[in-house]
């Protein structure tokens, strides 16, 4: 065996053709993906596979921040801590958690708008779907060394029963080695405060060797967003508040006291009040009136 080796090791036209499988081996290989151009667009999508890309979005559904009625205070906490980020000041991470239709995406989305109509493209704003958030990992070391500020969005971020895809996002907000990159801040919106179901931690408890250990491993993650923001069911004269502001803004015309008999009972058939029931109900209104708005 050791002869034959060494013979082969000594032959003098081994090492070209060596070469040349080497040579082969790295045309068939993929090539190495270009760097994003984030200047190609103020938002994107993340695409993990099949190979990892950001789809630039031309027009992204966002309402104007002025027209989001009933969640001021909820507004000028995002906002101010997004115009910090875009202007290169520290900044949190951001959970927006809360009631159904209270307008959580819409804020994240008006909030970056925001920001780029006072300083023109300083900020990406990239989407990563839920079923994605264990690569976001691999998406943060892409955006590593980009000299454009990124928010990377996860709307609806929740996790279910033997979901480790939490561990990923834990690391990544605070504990991993390398840390979250300077240019980049990320905000979640979830229907759970805690983003994990209360069954769920209570199984964790009663089931670990060491259940307090096991519920604060589940828990912590909610602490490691530097800010939390809470969205809240809305009363009558709220929600009465953002159909009318809809309907200045798009100029239904209607009168104060019919429109306000419009949205209650439009609220009545719905079983609900929030923002969502308030835009649908102007765009039902704007329909029977002849009045064109653009989609939200």
């Amino acid at each position: 065996m050791t002869d034959r080796h060494t013979q082969t090791a000594s032959d003098p036209g081994l090492l070209p053709a060596l070469e040349r499988i080497a040579a082969a081996l790295e045309r068939l290989a993929p090539p190495a993906p270009p760097p994003p151009d984030l200047a190609a667009a103020d938002a994107f999508v993340w695409h993990p596979l099949p190979a990892p890309r950001l789809a630039p979005v031309r027009r992204v559904a966002a309402v104007p921040i002025g027209l989001l009625q009933g969640v001021d205070r909820q507004k000028a906490l995002l906002l101010e801590n997004t115009l910090r980020f875009a202007r290169g000041l520290p900044a949190n991470n951001a959970m927006l958690w809360g009631a159904r239709g209270m307008g959580k995406s819409s804020l994240v989305k008006a909030a970056h708008a925001a920001c780029n109509a006072e300083t023109p493209g300083s900020l990406a704003l990239i989407e990563i779907h839920r079923e994605d958030i264990r690569t976001l990992p691999e998406l943060l070391e892409i955006l590593r060394g980009q000299s454009r500020r990124c928010l990377v969005f996860c709307d609806d971020l929740s996790f279910e029963r033997e979901d480790t895809d939490y561990k990923a996002l834990k690391s990544v907000l605070e504990g991993g080695i390398e840390g979250r990159p300077a240019n980049v801040l990320f905000y979640a919106t979830s229907n759970r405060r805690h983003l994990m179901p209360r069954d769920m931690i209570e199984n964790e408890r009663s089931t670990a060797i060491n259940p307090a250990e096991a519920v604060e491993e589940k828990v912590s993650l909610s602490d490691r967003f530097g800010l939390w923001i809470g969205f809240h069911n809305c009363d009558q004269e709220t929600y009465f508040a953002m159909v009318e502001g809809y309907a200045r803004a798009y100029g239904l015309p209607i009168e104060g006291e019919a429109l306000r008999r419009e949205a209650n009972e439009w609220s009545v058939t719905r079983g609900a009040r929030s923002g969502r029931v308030a835009w649908q109900c102007v765009q039902d209104l704007a329909g029977r009136l002849g009045v064109r708005i653009a989609a939200a």
